[in-house]
């Protein structure tokens, strides 16, 4: 595949283009207006998919936004992969924080500055470029799936009945995934990992209107105080989550393996100055790298309520909102978590105000075995490209449906990741940088060559 590079090069204009066409489509998941969007953006990877080879390629419904669903079957007893993608990006606010049009994308300093650049329309977009390769220099040894869903960004909440009623049509040996990232530009890693997730909205209502806070302030509960203190005691000082019952089914990781993690390159200093920040905390006992990657964390996505326009209002507020997550880990159940918090934070509301927790979403944690074929194929593919074994790391980040494919199809996932942590995904000012993007389309080729060889 030493034409690989050549391929890249002599395309790479017209690679970038037509994923700028696609970045451009506002596919925002969580926003209704965005809706038609969302169908544009399945209707342009259909596309995507029938020009770069795909035999067959077609949007299919499901209770909320469509997927795409391609393939190319090259010989039925070859190993299948299944490739699955999502084109559904994160909301771009606060949007006064970005420095070029988010759904503009531009290329300054080497990336590519947009949202969904990385995650994961750039990342999704690599594959389809990988197999356009494969395709036109007769060089693809399996048959290739692909399942490009439009709701990771909310849960993917009705991919799970879509791949019930699909499991013949998404049969195959393994799922292959770029949505995750790695340690550095010159330290690939395969994230063996995946934290899972319960998301909650809290409403605390108190008066039946907004009041003068000076007629009222003092006798009057004001439900911003009471939420900000309610979350303030979900954390103990020693960094863990005060919910009961919550570490439970926590599955406790060995010396032994905690010593092989931290073998994994990892600089304190430079962390704490790529987010600008001058200290860290968390659990105690734990480095930062396994506070991310085999302990469970709690935070408040957002919080809002009362008066937050220019100038000073006087106002004992009447409601009082926020956001929370907790990112789990293998063993906890993304349901009795999110039960369990529900139950506790409820109880320990007072009487002057009234709190509702709704679960919004969540899913099962993950992970891979690294002596599996596909595992093992990723490995090759990646010394064949940067020229190192890559490290298996586990991401503090979650994929809900990935744990959701092992349950239903019954199919291990393998995570090749390009990004970086600097790409400031779901932030303002979401990058990728080109190299990474064309050392992806170099670099998936070869995992194709060297699953095909593992499954023989």
């Amino acid at each position: 595949m030493q034409d690989i590079k050549q391929y890249i090069e002599d395309n790479k204009d017209r690679f970038l283009e037509e994923l700028f066409e696609l970045i451009r489509i506002p596919s925002i998941s969580s926003d209704s207006s965005r809706k038609e969007d969302m169908r544009r953006a399945s209707e342009k990877w259909k596309q995507i998919l029938l020009e770069a080879g795909a035999d067959r390629a077609e949007v299919m419904e499901t209770k909320g936004h469509p997927v795409v669903f391609g393939e190319k079957m090259v010989d039925k007893n070859a190993p299948t992969v299944l490739v699955y993608g999502h084109t559904d990006v994160m909301p771009v606010d606060p949007v006064e924080l970005w420095n070029t049009d988010p759904f503009e994308p531009v290329i300054k300093d080497g990336k590519i500055w947009a949202r969904g650049a990385d995650d994961d329309k750039g990342q999704a977009f690599m594959h389809a470029k990988a197999f356009e390769y494969l395709v036109k220099t007769n060089q693809l040894e399996c048959n290739v799936k692909f399942l490009i869903e439009g709701e990771e960004e909310i849960g993917s909440e009705n991919l799970p009945e879509f791949c019930e009623n699909n499991k013949e049509l998404l049969k195959a040996d393994v799922i292959l995934v770029s949505d995750t990232s790695m340690l550095a530009p010159d330290t690939p890693s395969i994230t063996t990992g995946l934290r899972g997730l319960a998301y909650w909205q809290v409403d605390v209502t108190g008066p039946n209107r907004d009041l003068h806070s000076g007629i009222f302030g003092g006798a009057v509960a004001n439900p911003i105080n009471v939420l900000a203190k309610m979350i303030g005691g979900l954390l103990d000082e020693n960094g863990k989550v005060t919910v009961p019952g919550f570490y439970d089914d926590v599955l406790e990781v060995s010396s032994e393996e905690r010593e092989l993690m931290g073998r994994a390159p990892y600089d304190e200093e430079k962390y704490k100055a790529a987010i600008g920040v001058d200290a860290l905390q968390g659990e105690d006992g734990f480095t930062t790298p396994e506070r991310t990657g085999i302990r469970p964390s709690f935070d408040v996505c957002g919080i809002w309520g009362g008066y937050t326009g220019e100038g000073a209002k006087t106002v004992l507020p009447s409601k009082a909102h926020a956001k929370l997550s907790s990112r789990l880990v293998p063993n906890q159940d993304h349901h009795k978590i999110a039960d369990q918090f529900k139950a506790y934070f409820e109880s320990i509301a007072p009487d002057s105000v009234n709190v509702e927790v709704s679960v919004l979403h969540g899913g099962q944690a993950y992970v891979c075995p690294i002596d599996i074929p596909a595992y093992r194929a990723a490995e090759k593919a990646y010394q064949e490209t940067f020229g190192k074994r890559p490290v298996p790391v586990r991401s503090g980040g979650s994929i809900p449906i990935i744990s959701t494919f092992e349950q239903i199809l019954g199919i291990k996932s393998v995570l090749m990741g390009f990004g970086l942590e600097s790409d400031a995904i779901h932030s303002p000012n979401e990058n990728y940088p080109l190299e990474q993007f064309f050392k992806g389309i170099e670099t998936i080729p070869y995992f194709y060559k060297y699953f095909s060889s593992e499954m023989k």
